[in-house]
């Protein structure tokens, strides 16, 4: 069975983001809550609809290596496929090895259905221990916290 493409529903747009969706994207990471910490409005796409940013997604990058961080969908547009639509654009974009962090066994199945894979800590670009270091020290104090840490298989395809 062949997958059908998506396409936004009617009025929605996905476009970069710019300084004026920064508070819409921080509610959406607050509201996930994500770390707001690493949120720079330059690195994000957003998804616009009826007037607003329903969802978001960015893509950092490091010596080597990209990570895509923030993916959040609006509670209200959930499950009509907007967050894959979003992910694969992404890919897409991507100019490096692409890398992500994810809490709870959900997520990391739902990124394995675009081509990521689990990796270990090891693994990472250097550009990436640090940051994914922290995130891997919390799980070990804190067992009740799974973290995956993903690559993305198909770059360079």
């Amino acid at each position: 069975m062949t997958e059908q493409p998506f396409i936004l529903p009617i009025g929605c747009i996905l476009r970069r983001a710019c300084a004026q969706d920064i508070w819409a994207i921080r509610k959406l990471v607050l509201s996930a809550k994500l770390d707001p910490t690493q949120v720079r409005w330059s690195q994000f796409w957003v998804m616009e609809c009826e007037g607003g940013v329903i969802a978001c997604g960015q893509l950092r990058s490091f010596a080597g290596a990209q990570e895509l961080g923030s993916l959040v969908v609006a509670s209200a547009w959930r499950n009509r496929g907007l967050g894959s639509f979003l992910v694969k654009h992404l890919i897409q974009e991507a100019t490096e090895p692409l890398y992500l962090e994810c809490l709870g066994s959900g997520l990391a199945t739902f990124y394995t259905r675009f081509g990521f894979v689990p990796i270990a800590w090891q693994e990472l670009p250097q550009s990436l221990k640090w940051k994914f270091g922290v995130s891997q020290l919390a799980s070990k104090l804190l067992p009740m916290i799974s973290v995956t840490l993903m690559q993305y298989q198909g770059f360079g395809e």
